[in-house]
C-alpha cells in the first residue's frame, strides 16, 4: 500500500491548486514521465493555443499512466514549461478540467521559457506514485 502525504506546513502559503510538497513512503511504484507536448499520436501539434496543447499533453500523460494501471490522480508532481507571452490562465483551465478537486493537489513547478519546439507552446512532465 502506497502512503502519500501532501505537505502544507504552517507559515507557508496554502493554495487549493497545489501542495508545497508531497512525501511518498516506500515501498511504492514510481513512474517518471518525460515531457509531453500538445501533439497527437502522429506527432502533429493539435492546435495553436496553450489550452488546446495542454489538454492534449494531459491526454498523453493519462495514456501513459493508464498503460501502467495508474491515473492522473496518482501524480505527485507536475513540471510545466510554457512559452513566454502565452496565456497561463488557459493552461490552468485545462488542468482544472482533468484534476478532480476531491484529490489533494500535487506539487507543481511552472517555468516560463523562451521557446520549445516549433509550434510547441507547452511541455508537461510528471512523477506518479502508485
Amino acid at each position: 500500500m502506497t502512503t502519500v502525504r501532501h505537505i502544507n506546513p504552517e507559515g507557508l502559503h496554502r493554495s487549493p491548486a497545489f501542495s508545497q510538497a508531497v512525501v511518498v513512503e516506500q515501498p511504492t511504484k514510481t513512474i517518471y514521465i518525460g515531457g509531453q507536448n500538445g501533439v497527437d499520436a502522429a506527432g502533429a501539434v493539435v492546435g495553436p493555443t496553450v489550452y488546446e496543447q495542454s489538454r492534449q499533453a494531459f491526454r498523453n500523460l493519462a495514456t501513459i499512466l493508464e498503460s501502467e494501471g495508474a491515473a492522473l490522480s496518482d501524480i505527485v508532481h507536475w513540471r510545466i514549461a510554457t512559452v513566454a507571452g502565452q496565456s497561463f490562465d488557459d493552461g490552468v483551465r485545462a488542468f482544472q478540467e482533468v484534476w478532480s478537486r476531491a484529490d489533494p493537489p500535487p506539487a507543481i513547478t511552472v517555468h516560463v521559457v523562451a521557446a520549445l519546439g516549433p509550434g510547441i507552446l507547452v511541455e508537461i512532465d510528471a512523477v506518479a506514485a502508485v
